[in-house]
């Protein structure tokens, strides 16, 4: 790791002219009126903490206010090689050739004197990058010295998760496409930009907007899903993701009864290249699992060797959920919580008792839209929250 503090810290000024003595001993002396003094005029400190591997890295950015209060921040820099800003958290972040922009989220604007806010970012570069030295804050150069800390041997691969500061509520988005902690709900039905949906065939489970549950603000989604075969019940976003490439899902899921023996999915995505067949997420033999409807391929494959290499959904206690799909490539990955789910990981080299299954379609998903709910093939009823979910381009933390 590598650590960068720059510092500012200019005073009011004053000028004052002192006349020449004369030989009574006359003194004469103005003074000119200091300039309101703004945070910025009277100090800030920047913190870059930088994890690098080859051909990406994270950075840890921290802004800390060493004037009066103010009610907002705007951090500006520029990188000295060919790095790309790819994703952030805790922050809006822009980029411009090399010229980097980030605001602050909204919570973390406001700083006293002596505070500080924490975000980050994630991005790639080729062939450079060097920490860059040109911090300023609201437009004003925090100059100072520079002292980089030893880096030690960067790591060979790329982390399995940028490290994020959780904003207040859980549910900060980034830039992502679709954001929804399910606030904008009106009733106890589903409307708007989320709607009841039963892809195939509809039984006796139940889909209500909750409002005495909730990961953050003060409402979720609540399906009640019931056992039997085909039995679906799912919230659907109206919003299309056909365009999002490679595609990123966050969301928050809490629910009541371990995953079956049998095979159920909670996440069912539309896939255009299994012409429209759904590309899904849910569980068998009590642990997690992707599942193809075309050819009802599994990852892992459901030996117990592949099986020990997924995780069981806990029970009783919001979950943080994420995968990624490489619309290119085909390639997944999955996260629960921060932790790397490796039997639901397919980097397309074979791997036993993972992928085989899974490797025997080469044709890329292509996911058009998102539905949260339950579907059970057998036995296996259960009740399940969503919330603060959010889908995009780019990592989105929890």
């Amino acid at each position: 790791m590598r650590t960068l503090v720059t510092r500012l810290r200019h005073r009011p000024w004053a000028l004052a002219a002192l006349a020449a003595f004369s030989a009574v001993g006359l003194l004469l002396s103005a003074f000119i009126a200091a300039p309101p003094s703004s945070a910025a005029d009277s100090g800030c400190r920047v913190d870059y903490t930088v994890n690098q591997w080859s051909g990406g890295y994270t950075a840890a950015i921290k802004v800390t206010n060493l004037g009066p209060a103010i009610t907002g921040w705007r951090l500006t820099w520029t990188y000295g090689g060919d790095q790309k800003v790819t994703s952030a958290w805790n922050a809006t972040v822009s980029q411009s050739g090399r010229a980097v922009t980030a605001t602050d989220a909204g919570w973390n604007g406001a700083l006293v004197t002596g505070g500080s806010a924490d975000f980050g970012v994630q991005g790639t570069y080729q062939s450079a990058d060097p920490t860059p030295t040109d911090f300023a804050v609201n437009g004003v150069t925090c100059g100072g010295t520079t002292t980089p800390t030893d880096p030690g041997t960067p790591p060979t691969t790329p982390p399995t998760t940028p490290p994020p500061t959780d904003p207040p509520t859980g549910g900060d988005c980034g830039g992502a496409v679709l954001c929804s902690g399910f606030e904008d709900q009106s009733g106890s039905t589903p409307s708007g930009a989320w709607q009841f949906a039963a892809p195939d065939c509809q039984g006796s489970g139940t889909v209500t907007v909750d409002t005495s549950v909730a990961h953050s603000g003060g409402k979720s989604i609540r399906v009640d899903g019931k056992a039997g075969y085909c039995n679906h019940a799912f919230v659907a976003t109206t919003a299309d993701l056909s365009s999002v490439g490679p595609l990123y899902l966050r969301m928050w899921v809490r629910h009541t009864t371990a995953l079956p023996a049998g095979h159920v999915a909670f996440v069912s995505m539309p896939d255009s290249s299994q012409g429209g067949k759904a590309l899904r997420i849910g569980g068998q033999n009590g642990a997690l699992q992707w599942n193809r409807e075309i050819d009802d391929a599994t990852l892992p494959a459901q030996s117990p060797a592949g099986v020990a290499q997924s995780k069981p959904l806990p029970t009783g206690s919001w979950q943080c959920l994420r995968f990624m799909i490489n619309t290119s490539n085909g390639n997944l990955d999955t996260w629960l919580g921060d932790q790397q789910v490796p039997g639901l990981h397919a980097d397309g080299v074979p791997t036993a008792d993972i992928d085989q299954q899974w490797l025997s379609r080469t044709t890329a998903p292509r996911p058009t839209g998102l539905r949260l709910g339950w579907e059970s093939y057998g036995g296996g009823d259960d009740t399940l929250w969503f919330d603060d979910v959010a889908v995009g381009s780019s990592p989105i933390a929890c």
